[in-house]
């Protein structure tokens, strides 16, 4: 005789399964001060990430756009992407410098920073 037992499903249990992969290119890129590209509201960038971070348990990253649709942007700026809306995310393998207006001492990083870059040494 088989006994028929419930499945439990990982929400059941209250675990929340996030997607990995996202969480993985931007924290390797972040690490290696590598390029990422991904669709953000429907323009293909090319970002230069510095800082991942949590608000409201939500991840966001905060980078450089170095393009938008293939151009460079009027003004490099440190811009904040929620990780989520990030679609199509992958590595790029164009290096870049930390930008000079990055403030890892920034007050919206306070207890929500997980994973900031540190500048390459020479």
């Amino acid at each position: 005789m088989v006994q028929r037992t419930k499945s439990l499903q990982p929400a059941a249990l209250g675990i929340i399964l996030v997607d990995m992969e996202p969480n993985k290119i931007v924290l390797e890129a972040i690490a290696r001060q590598k390029c990422v590209m991904a669709t953000y509201n429907r323009q293909e960038v090319k970002l230069a990430p510095h800082v991942l971070w949590m608000r409201h348990e939500d991840l966001f990253v905060d980078a450089v756009a170095l393009e938008r649709d293939g151009k460079p942007p009027k003004e490099h700026k440190i811009g904040t992407y929620k990780l989520d809306g990030l679609k199509d995310l992958s590595s790029h393998d164009q290096s870049f410098l930390p930008a000079s207006t990055y403030n890892a001492n920034d007050p919206k990083y306070a207890d929500a920073k997980l994973f900031a870059l540190e500048p390459l040494r020479v």
